[in-house]
């Protein structure tokens, strides 16, 4: 039963993360360990400035829902 508790926690959180643009890391680490082996994997941290960045580009790093 806690098992089946910590599944949907999981679950929950990973379409939590996935409804306001941030992927899911582990996710993108297992695809680039399958299907790109020789390059280089980016930390977490970068990982998620690359989600802000492609949902939210702006210049200078100043978020705004506006591309221009």
């Amino acid at each position: 039963m806690l098992e089946k508790l910590r599944y949907f926690a999981g679950q929950a959180a990973r379409t939590a993360r996935l409804m306001v643009g941030v992927q899911d890391y582990p996710t993108y680490v297992a695809h680039m360990a399958q299907c790109h082996p020789g390059h280089k994997v980016m930390t977490e941290v970068e990982f998620f400035r690359a989600c802000q960045d492609a949902r939210y580009p702006g210049k200078n790093g100043k978020i705004s829902k506006c591309p221009c």
